[in-house]
């Protein structure tokens, strides 16, 4: 492990770990991002292999590709590792796609992570961090009223502090580009389907082999709006044709360039503040 020169982190991890050893057992609800995969790599350090868990909820909602990521990872770090089969598909509100999709997603992960949590005496953990908390989660809420624990928060980690300790621990996640379900990427009140997913998915996952690692097709029926980072935009303008053959081979007739790059959860903008 690289060794650490700022004070508060090594406080912070501490806590972490003070945490984790309060719970005594817990099942980690790993999605292969850099925020579960630091806290089921810590869980299991602190707890040991048989008290640490981690389980990937995967449904058509999960990329391919991170699915598989888990698998390596898990294999990579000798965690105790399960995926389950999740869906969300079949709750007609998670279908609806209102600004609450998320409370009705992870209220599914809990439904099927928790009875495994249950059967071992442990509790389920989730990868939330103290940034999270000033954004539009309603998964949060969801997993808390059904006993979800959420141990960076208690310990204070910010998404910066996670990515600092886990380049400090060499874990290869300390630079992964944010993640999120694939059903993000469908404006709210346009109805989640199977289709939709997979086409954002074969579309994501076409880009990136081109080698763009920060990535969002935003799904406007025919339309694909293409959100990658800044630096990036340069070289997607000069790769133009490949790029759309690409995203039309997904599926989709139009492809567009949003030249404000990449954001996380910008379909919240706008909509979240006026349902308040």
């Amino acid at each position: 492990m690289t060794a650490l020169t700022d004070s508060s982190l090594d406080t912070k991890l501490q806590h972490l770990d003070d945490e984790l050893q309060r719970l005594g057992r817990v099942v980690v609800a790993f999605s292969g991002g850099a925020d579960s995969a630091f806290l089921a790599y810590r869980a299991q350090h602190v707890l040991g292999r048989e008290a640490a868990h981690a389980v990937t909820a995967v449904s058509p909602s999960l990329a391919g590709g991170e699915e598989a990521d888990c698998r390596v990872l898990a294999a990579e770090w000798g965690l105790r590792w399960t995926p389950v089969v999740t869906d969300e598909m079949a709750r007609v509100a998670y279908r609806a796609n209102d600004i609450d999709r998320c409370y009705h997603c992870k209220a599914e992960l809990m439904d099927v992570v928790g009875p495994i949590a249950a059967a071992e005496g442990a509790t389920v953990v989730l990868g939330v961090n103290v940034d999270d908390l000033g954004e539009h989660r309603p998964g949060q809420a969801s997993a808390s009223e059904r006993g979800g624990e959420f141990p960076m928060v208690t310990a204070g980690l910010t998404k910066a502090d996670i990515r600092t300790l886990s380049r400090a621990l060499d874990l290869r996640t300390w630079d992964k580009p944010a993640a999120a379900c694939l059903a993000s990427r469908v404006p709210y009140g346009t109805e989640v389907t199977v289709g939709i997913l997979s086409r954002v998915d074969r579309a994501e996952a076409a880009l990136r082999a081109m080698g763009f690692r920060q990535v969002r097709v935003r799904h406007y029926d025919d339309t694909a709006r293409l959100e990658l980072d800044l630096g990036d935009l340069a070289t997607v303008l000069d790769q133009r044709e490949a790029i759309v053959a690409a995203v039309r081979g997904a599926g989709y007739q139009y492809v567009t360039l949003d030249l404000e790059g990449f954001r996380s959860g910008n379909l919240n903008d706008g909509r979240v503040a006026s349902a308040g």
